[in-house]
């Protein structure tokens, strides 16, 4: 009987801290936003992926502790801002370091770059906080010269394979492209069959992919996102060197989680496009679709009704033939005056939702809710049930990224409040 992994790993990616850790007698471990990995070898190191820029003394800081011989390689596994920002204070440190990336990696990081301040704003509601954390941390520890975040160019880009050589380990540098990343790059090590993925299928191993962000990002495929599963599955590995928090290690363990999560992949995309044959509307289909026992993988990160709707709009896109209105630059929330005072007000609309919340219907309690704030955005019953309801949903949630939604909203609702 399978125990997911999901439940004995963390889910929530942190900033690096001082201290790193000692994987093996080769392999070197520092935890960041996006781990970071020291590769010794007898004529030097290969380090993989350099963290954010304001972390990136700080990680050099845990290898040094471990090893200061030359650093020869850097490696990207991919072109996310929390793998790249610290190339430049590599590159510093170490003349003559050679920067590794996928032939994607150039783009994506245009694409980044293209929307920084549309994706800073909209991943404020997760981060800002642990961003304050980790600069007190960083001063308490002496770190107060922080670096800005790198756009690098890399040195070399690999199409489809890189055989890599230096002091005796051997690496083949293969690129997967288009599960979390169009530029994802893999490393395996044939000699130990210890995969490097980086954060290949998603944020947390053993835990459902992200097909879309709600901070805001491209559509990923499900099919190709279940291939790139594949693809490490096929290597079987003996070790698992995730993008975050600490190895997986064992090849019966491994080949059990990636056969399951790459059938989970595969069982809500088949779904998916049944009930869109079928004429079923993706609001049914995001109730409905549910992981059977044997797939059974975390939600922790990714969610399972996110992805069906996205699925679904990655093929059919944002019309759902639901209404014309669809078509037109009018939203719903035109009209909300209008149904405010078809039911009397704000006063009744707030009475309807206080019953909606007592039969546990909280969504729809915020549906009507929403219609009040959006015209009296200073509503102190509307707001003081908002919260009621907002809490109802934090307790019922185990997902990183809609728990911070919502503790960002409550804080919202709680200022809106003031002193009342």
């Amino acid at each position: 009987m399978r125990d997911p992994i999901y439940k004995q790993r963390p889910v929530e990616p942190n900033p690096a801290v001082r201290g790193g850790e000692r994987i093996n007698d080769f392999i070197v471990l520092s935890e960041a936003f996006s781990n970071c990995y020291l590769l010794q070898t007898s004529e030097g190191n290969i380090q993989v992926n350099a963290g954010m820029g304001m972390e990136a003394p700080v990680i050099k800081a845990n290898f040094d502790d471990f090893s200061r011989d030359p650093l020869r390689y850097l490696i990207l596994t991919q072109g996310h801002v929390d793998h790249v920002g610290g190339v430049a204070y590599f590159r510093e440190h170490n003349p003559g370091l050679e920067v590794i990336a996928q032939a994607g990696n150039p783009e994506h990081q245009a694409y980044d770059t293209r929307l920084a301040a549309f994706r800073g704003s909209r991943s404020a509601f997760a981060f800002t906080d642990k961003f304050a954390r980790a600069f007190a941390h960083y001063a308490e520890q002496g770190f107060t010269d922080l670096p800005q975040q790198d756009v690098p160019r890399p040195d070399l880009l690999v199409e489809e394979s890189y055989p890599l050589s230096l002091g005796g380990l051997e690496l083949e540098l293969i690129a997967v492209p288009g599960a979390e990343t169009n530029d994802s790059l893999i490393i395996w090590l044939p000699q130990h069959r210890i995969c490097l993925t980086g954060n290949l299928f998603g944020c947390p191993f053993g835990h459902f992919p992200n097909l879309v962000t709600i901070r805001g990002d491209r559509y990923r495929d499900a099919l190709t996102v279940a291939a790139a599963v594949q693809r490490v599955k096929d290597l079987e590995p003996e070790m698992i060197l995730y993008g975050h928090h600490g190895p997986v290690i064992g090849a019966a363990l491994i080949q059990s989680e990636l056969a399951a999560l790459h059938g989970a992949i595969l069982h809500v995309h088949d779904e998916t496009v049944r009930g869109m044959n079928e004429g079923r509307d993706v609001h049914t289909l995001m109730a409905e679709i549910t992981l059977p026992p044997e797939l059974e993988v975390g939600e922790g990160y990714g969610k399972v009704s996110w992805s069906v709707r996205a699925i679904w709009e990655h093929y059919a896109g944002w019309f759902h033939h639901r209404s014309t209105t669809e078509l037109y630059p009018v939203p719903q929330q035109s009209v909300n005056a209008d149904l405010m005072d078809l039911a009397g007000g704000a006063a009744a609309l707030v009475q309807r939702a206080r019953a909606r919340v007592r039969d546990g219907q909280y969504l729809q309690a915020l549906h009507l809710l929403d219609i009040v704030l959006d015209q009296h955005p200073a509503d102190v019953g509307a707001l003081k049930l908002a919260v009621e309801v907002h809490k109802a949903l934090l307790e019922n949630s185990d997902n990183f990224w809609l728990d911070a939604w919502l503790d960002s909203q409550l804080r919202l609702l709680g200022n809106r409040l003031g002193g009342r």
